[in-house]
């Protein structure tokens, strides 16, 4: 894989670090967008910030790094709104912390990206040492109808976006792709367009392109830069469930297909890590909408505590509910 972020600032004081924002609506592939980059970037000092709407963090904990310390999380708040202070001196902190080449930021999917964009524009901390390279925003094509009509950040994030990729063209038709496109073009009309199967893509396309024009960010949006409070829909919400006990996965599927059959429209995003009974591994768990998936994650680690951390996130939830559903897969103690 061909280094694809410009060579290192070390010797060069006054070259800036480059900053690619991946944003899309919740479940459209952003997280394994990042460990593909990291997979062809592996020579290359590369941060990535992870931002989750969640109390718990799961995309952290299965994004791919050489270092932990490259990877910085924060939950339970949007980058942009309530912790873009927190970015700041995050961003900070990384610049003294090493010599980086790049840095990854990975918005929460209900996220609306003018106000990450300005935090980069106007706040004197970091605007001497990071330049914007691009947006690039991934749209689940299964989903994007339904997450445009649910979400106005959904119709930002499209809107706003230098780079669109339309991911999971394997579960749509040819047909549906070309009326994703127009639906993009009615939002979007400049931004450079490309399909991908899980998140796939050649890196050059995305990274390093100095493919961000305030200009034209401008004109979608002129007040971006003012400082404006992002408001959320009161009405989505997210809780995490624990257990420290195995979960049963046969009696977890059964009940998360069914919740998600009857909730599917409500219920935008669910994610999981699992002490699976009878797995040696870590338990991956995730749905989008009505579509659930699960995998192997890798070995528990020895000095590792193992727990299962579950995160949902949607319109109008009952926590009570969810929480009297995921007790009854909990494995009871002989």
């Amino acid at each position: 894989m061909p280094q694809v972020f410009p060579e290192s600032t070390k010797h060069n004081i006054k070259q800036k670090i480059p900053v690619t924002i991946v944003t899309g609506f919740l479940g459209s592939g952003k997280t394994t967008l990042i460990n593909h980059i990291l997979t062809g970037q592996q020579d290359r000092k590369v941060a990535v910030i992870v931002n989750e709407f969640g109390e718990i963090g799961i995309d952290g904990q299965i994004t791919i790094a050489d270092d932990e310390e490259q990877i910085v999380e924060f939950n339970n708040g949007c980058l942009c709104c309530t912790v873009r202070g927190d970015l700041v001196r995050t961003l900070e902190e990384l610049t003294q912390r090493a010599d980086l080449d790049a840095v990854l930021i990975e918005t929460t999917g209900l996220a609306d990206p003018a106000p990450v964009a300005s935090t980069f524009i106007v706040a004197d901390e970091i605007k001497s040492k990071f330049s914007l390279d691009a947006f690039v925003t991934i749209i689940d094509a299964r989903n994007l109808d339904r997450n445009l009509k649910d979400s106005h950040e959904a119709q930002e994030q499209l809107a706003f976006a230098d780079i669109i990729l339309i991911n999971k063209t394997d579960l749509v038709s040819s047909d549906d792709i070309i009326q994703i496109e127009q639906k993009i073009r009615s939002f979007n009309p400049i931004a450079k367009i490309y399909h991908t199967e899980y998140s796939i893509i050649d890196l050059p396309l995305i990274l390093g392109t100095k493919a961000f024009d305030l200009a034209a960010k401008l004109e979608v949006d002129p007040l971006f830069l003012d400082d404006i409070e992002h408001e959320h829909d009161a009405a989505i919400g997210s809780f995490a469930l624990t257990s420290e006990r195995p979960i049963d996965m046969n009696k977890f599927m059964l009940w998360m297909n069914e919740l998600a059959q009857e909730k599917g429209e409500d219920l935008y995003r669910t994610k999981g890590l699992f002490y699976a009974q009878g797995f040696p591994e870590r338990v991956l768990f995730q749905s989008v909408r009505m579509l659930t998936s699960m995998s192997r994650d890798r070995l528990w680690k020895d000095d590792e505590p193992k727990l299962t951390q579950f995160v949902a996130i949607g319109r109008n939830l009952d926590r009570h509910e969810f929480t009297e559903g995921f007790t009854k897969c909990v494995v009871a103690e002989k």
